[in-house]
C-alpha cells in the first residue's frame, strides 16, 4: 500500500481531497490494516504495527506536501487571471449624521456674524463645569443637572454642558471674546422619546465692552430667521440660570395650523429652543476678566431639539441607535 500511496499523484485540489478521504478519512483503507493486528501472532505485532504506522505517516506527509504545492499553484493561477484594467468594486458612500448636519448648519449661521468655534475635553473637572459658572458645591442649581462622576472621584466628571469650554476660553483669553462651543454633553436622565442621557449642545459667548441685552436679542433673532425662515418670530421669557443675570428662555413661533405643530407646542404655537442671558459678573471675575469693564451675553441650545424640528423626527432615541435604515434617509443632506 505504501507503493500505491507513492504512485498516486493528484493533479488538483479536488483530486487531493479524494486522496485524503481514501487514505486519511474517517473510513480510510489504512484502518483495515490496523484491524488485522488481532490476527497477527504476538511476537510479530510490534513489527506489523510499525509498518502500518509508516504507511499512515507516508500518506499524511504526501497529503501535506501536495496540499501546499497545489494551493500555491491555485493562488498563482488566480492572480494571473486578474484583469488589472477592470474597474474596481464600487465603495458605497456614507452620509453625515442628522445631528452633524444640524450642528454644522448652526455653526455656519454664527460664523457669518463673527463667532469662532471653540472645542475642548468632554471629561471635565468640577471647577470648570460648575464652580467657575457660579455654581459652588452647595448651590441648589446643581440639583438641576444629575451628573455622571468618574468612578471613585467627586472631582472629575462627564461635562453636563459646554459652558466648561467657555470657562477655559475666558481663563486664557482676554476680551473681546466671541465663540460658540458645540459638543456632546452627558446627564443622568431617563431615556425617553424626548430626552437622553447623552445629547449635543451649542453654546455661545460674547464678551466685550458695552455688550447689552439688546445685542443678545438681535443676535438670537438673526439666528432664528436664518434657521427657521425669514418670517420667524421669537419671544424671551424670564428664567433662571446660575451663570447669567438676567436670564431668559427663547421661544420660536411655529403656529398651530398643523396637528404636528399643535402637539409640539402644546397648543400655544410657541416652542422653547434655547436659554440665554447676560453673563453674571461673578463668572467673569472667576475667570479673571474685569467685570467692571466688560460685559457679555451667553446662550445655549440642544442640537437634538433643533434636528427633531427640522426633520420632523418623533423620537430622540433614533439619533443614537445606529439604524442604517434611519440614517440613509439623510444621505442627500449636507
Amino acid at each position: 500500500m505504501k507503493a500505491a500511496i507513492e504512485a498516486d499523484q493528484p493533479g488538483d485540489l479536488q483530486a487531493l481531497e479524494q486522496f485524503r478521504i481514501k487514505y486519511l478519512g474517517s473510513k480510510n483503507v489504512i484502518k483495515a490494516l490496523f484491524g488485522e493486528i488481532r490476527n497477527i501472532p504476538n511476537e510479530q505485532k510490534k513489527e506489523y504495527g510499525q509498518r502500518v504506522n509508516a504507511v499512515k505517516e507516508a500518506a499524511e506527509a504526501k497529503y501535506n506536501s501536495l496540499k501546499q504545492q497545489l494551493e500555491t499553484a491555485a493562488e498563482e493561477a488566480a492572480v494571473k487571471d486578474i484583469d488589472l484594467t477592470a474597474p474596481g468594486e464600487p465603495i458605497e458612500l456614507g452620509s453625515r449624521h442628522p445631528i452633524a448636519v444640524t450642528m454644522n448648519r448652526i455653526i455656519r449661521i454664527f460664523e457669518r456674524i463673527g463667532f469662532v468655534v471653540a472645542d475642548d475635553r468632554e471629561i471635565e473637572d468640577d471647577w470648570h463645569n460648575f464652580t467657575a459658572m457660579n455654581t459652588p458645591e452647595d448651590h441648589p442649581a446643581r440639583d438641576m443637572q444629575d451628573t455622571f462622576y468618574l468612578q471613585n472621584s467627586m472631582e472629575m466628571l462627564l461635562r453636563t454642558h459646554t459652558s466648561s469650554v467657555q470657562a477655559r476660553v475666558m481663563k486664557h483669553t482676554q476680551p473681546p471674546i466671541r465663540i460658540i462651543a458645540p459638543g456632546r454633553v452627558y446627564r443622568n436622565e431617563t431615556v425617553s422619546a424626548r430626552s437622553h442621557c447623552q445629547f449635543h449642545q451649542v453654546e455661545g459667548l460674547y464678551v466685550d465692552e458695552n455688550v447689552s441685552f439688546a445685542d443678545l436679542k438681535q443676535t438670537l433673532l438673526y439666528f432664528a430667521r436664518e434657521m427657521f425662515g425669514p418670517d420667524a418670530q421669537i419671544r424671551l421669557r424670564p428664567s433662571y440660570f446660575p451663570f447669567t443675570e438676567p436670564s431668559a428662555e427663547m421661544d420660536v413661533y411655529l403656529g398651530t395650523e398643523t396637528e404636528k405643530d399643535y402637539r409640539l407646542t402644546k397648543g400655544t404655537g410657541w416652542l422653547e429652543i434655547l436659554g440665554c442671558g447676560m453673563v453674571d459678573p461673578a463668572v467673569l471675575d472667576n475667570c479673571g476678566i474685569d467685570s467692571t469693564k466688560y460685559t457679555g451675553f451667553a446662550f445655549g441650545m440642544g442640537i437634538e431639539r433643533q434636528a427633531l424640528r427640522l426633520y420632523d423626527i418623533g423620537d430622540i432615541r433614533l439619533f443614537f441607535e445606529n439604524d442604517v435604515r434611519f440614517l440613509k434617509q439623510f444621505a442627500s443632506t449636507f
